[in-house]
């Protein structure tokens, strides 16, 4: 890593500077230099002096790898697989590749990494893949034979997922391991390099002489080399999980555990189990660096947020409890009102850009149809699967609408309901917006679900949260970007084998519940139905959990805008004039800020109603905006003392065209034709009423500074 400043600074300006990009990029040999000298910087040892020259590559090997290692160097040798020319693209990825590597190299059985979801592990467990496949590592340290690496996940969507990213390897080394397969062959697969399953068919398994016997027992301990566990705070780590069994069985194998979840209350096990990370690039880094987005909340709370029953409404099933207040954690769970959760698609449908992919997590497998249903009753597309539900009973057919989903070049499914599958590890780049229908209790939880949204995709700026479950109060919760939590010690426990059913089965529809009571279904009377009434809020946040205001938010995705104006009153005296008007915005046009950049500020800001000088005014000044109905309200004032009687009818009906249109409507170009359409082409009629074209168009570019004014 070298910093070089200019020939006339001092030789020692930039050590700061290469200081800290050396501990970003995990770099032990970091050098500042101004041209005339070099300043030589050790990160490790913490010694510093000026030296002669660079030292040579050979040389910086040595230096930093002064004991030989055989694996090291094996795996140096391997050059990284570019799938796609993304490699490079990251930093941080190759940082959490090569710190695995040399856990590896140097006989480490237990690794962990921890990186923010969107960032990219399946690419990163492919890359450590690649290189241990093709330098024939294995657990006996002797390149005679490739290794047999598993990849274990808790859900299929994940472990397919996997099987599909590593498609590059040989198609005779990957073996997807599923149930339907093992119980048609008789035995589980072994032929193979690269193995995918998920927990639940490990666990599975016909019983033997009455006892269990899972499929992972058919493998011999030491048969797998190396075993990726995604999304680990989630399984076997756990030591109270029903899963832990199948690592410890596994005990001989090279372990690699991957999560999104810093050390907390709820996941402390993991640690204890993996040991500290070998490496973690967290949300707030993510962020800082560009590779994340940001992203808005709309907190929308509605009169039907609690309900309590009356005589009035109609009872369809169940027993309701009188004078009971139902709150968001029951609806959908032991009550259901179909028009409150209409009146909430309606409200969120009118909200978004239909064409733009969403996500709505719901209550339940039966709340997330409901909502299914209601969406295609609302939506304006005319494609019957425009929304689609995709849960655990939702099967074969469920997971192929999510791979649609995924598919950044198919529109359609535009919108998927769900109720806990989606939440995590689901990778779809271009989701726009997130729908929250039911409450969120665990930070874990609300941090991967906004995960889902913080990947980047081209065009994407930000994405958008509509909140009505109060979810966003997590944001202000110290765990969202607080200090990690030591585990508490545990007595060591040996090798154990829960029983082989599996908490969601893998495959089919789920099996029948268990006997429960009866949900009880209100039907407003008709009065309620047609009163109910919201307000909503938009916020901004960094996906770090900290707020921002919606000139910093802006800031953030556009950067601070060229400095065309010296101050506030300059820029209402540009915007006030169509010709000097129409400089600036294609001055602006030429640095980047188009019509159609500053129409995307305006819908950040919900500010669609308002001025394109309103945009301009709050990122640079931070004025608040105002409805162009507004404006032109304030500018009748002036305009009736200033104008006659005939100017001032043919001035309100520009005015109702920049309301209804915008400031485009201002242009001198739009003069003739709203002449035309005012006076229905007898431009004649128009000199009669208004005078001569020049007076016309003096009147016509006179009153605008009236618009924009500034206000006592």
């Amino acid at each position: 890593m070298v910093e070089a400043k200019a020939w006339d600074e001092e030789l020692t300006e930039g050590v700061g500077q290469a200081k800290s990009y050396a501990a970003k990029m995990k770099v032990r040999f970091t050098y500042a230099t101004n041209g005339r000298g070099i300043y030589s910087i050790d990160m490790l040892e913490g010694t510093e002096a000026e030296v002669a020259q660079f030292p040579s590559p050979e040389e910086l090997w040595k230096r930093t790898f002064a004991e030989q290692n055989e694996w090291r160097d094996r795996f140096a040798a391997v050059p990284f697989h570019d799938k796609s020319g993304t490699l490079g693209d990251r930093y941080f990825r190759d940082i959490a590749i090569e710190r695995a590597l040399e856990a590896i190299a140097t006989d480490k059985q237990r690794i962990l990494l921890t990186l923010a979801t969107g960032t990219g592990k399946t690419m990163i467990a492919f890359q450590i893949a690649w290189k241990l496949f093709h330098s024939r590592w294995n657990l006996g340290r002797k390149p005679t034979r490739r290794p047999r690496i598993l990849f274990l996940a808790d859900r299929n969507i994940l472990a397919n997922q996997a099987y599909n990213a590593f498609s590059d390897f040989p198609e005779d080394a990957l073996v997807r391991i599923e149930p339907a397969d093992i119980r048609k062959k008789g035995k589980v697969p072994k032929n193979g390099s690269l193995f995918f399953t998920i927990f639940q068919t490990f666990m599975s398994g016909p019983p033997k002489d009455g006892k269990p016997s899972p499929y992972f027992g058919e493998y011999a301990p030491d048969f797998f080399d190396f075993i990726v566990i995604d999304e680990c705070h989630r399984g076997g780590a756990n030591d109270e999980s029903n899963w832990r069994g199948i690592l410890d069985y596994f005990a001989p194998a090279v372990q690699l555990g991957m999560t999104a979840t810093p050390k907390r209350k709820d996941n402390v096990n993991t640690y204890a189990y993996f040991g500290e990370p070998v490496y973690i690039y967290s949300l707030k880094e993510g962020i800082n660096d560009g590779f994340l987005t940001p992203f808005k909340v709309k907190q929308i709370s509605t009169t039907l947020d609690e309900y309590v029953y009356t005589p009035d409404d109609t009872l369809i099933e169940g027993e309701v409890e009188s004078g009971k207040l139902y709150t968001e954690p029951d609806f959908n769970k032991i009550i259901e009102i179909k028009e409150r959760e209409a009146h909430r698609v309606k409200l969120f449908m009118e909200q978004i850009n239909q064409n733009e992919k969403t996500l709505v997590f719901c209550a339940s497998q039966d709340h997330a149809l409901a909502v299914r249903d209601l969406i295609n009753q609302t939506k304006t597309s005319k494609d019957p699967n425009y929304c689609q539900r995709v849960t655990a009973n939702d099967g074969a057919l469920g997971e192929q609408y999510l791979r649609d989903f995924q598919d950044n070049e198919k529109t359609i499914p535009t919108i998927l309901t769900t109720s806990q599958k989606l939440s995590t590890g689901v990778d779809a780049r271009n989701i726009r917006n997130i729908v929250l229908m039911r409450p969120i209790n665990s930070m874990i939880e609300f941090k991967q679900i906004i995960g889902r949204g913080t990947r980047l995709y081209d065009g994407k700026d930000y994405f958008t949260i509509y909140d009505f479950v109060n979810a966003h109060h997590h944001f202000n919760d110290p765990e969202w970007d607080g200090e990690p939590m030591e585990p508490e010690p545990k007595e060591p426990r040996g090798p154990r084998f829960p029983p082989p059913e599996p908490p969601e089965p893998p495959d089919g529809p789920s099996p029948e519940p268990a006997p429960r009571r009866q949900k009880i279904k209100v039907k407003l009377a008709d009065g309620k139905a047609r009163t109910i009434q919201h307000m909503m809020c938009t916020t901004f946040w960094h996906p770090d959990g900290t707020p921002m205001s919606a000139q910093q938010f802006m800031e953030m995705l556009f950067g601070k805008l060229p400095e065309f104006f010296k101050d506030e009153a300059e820029l209402r005296a540009l915007w006030s004039a169509p010709d000097t008007r129409k400089k600036l915005l294609e001055g602006l046009a030429e640095k980047g800020f188009g019509r159609e950049q500053l129409a995307e500020m305006q819908k950040i800001i919900d500010a669609e109603k308002s001025d394109l000088f309103d945009v301009l005014a709050l990122v640079a000044y931070a004025l608040p905006p105002l409805t162009r109905e507004d404006r032109a309200a304030k500018a009748k004032v002036v305009i009736s003392t200033r104008f006659n009687t005939k100017q001032r009818v043919f001035l309100d009906f520009v005015l109702s065209h920049y309301v209804t249109q915008g400031v485009e409507e201002l242009d001198r170009e739009k003069l003739g034709p709203l002449l035309s359409l005012k006076y229905h082409n007898s431009i004649s009629d128009a000199v009669a009423d208004l005078g001569k074209p020049e007076e016309i168009s003096k009147v016509f570019s006179g009153f605008q500074k009236f618009l924009y004014q500034e206000t006592a």
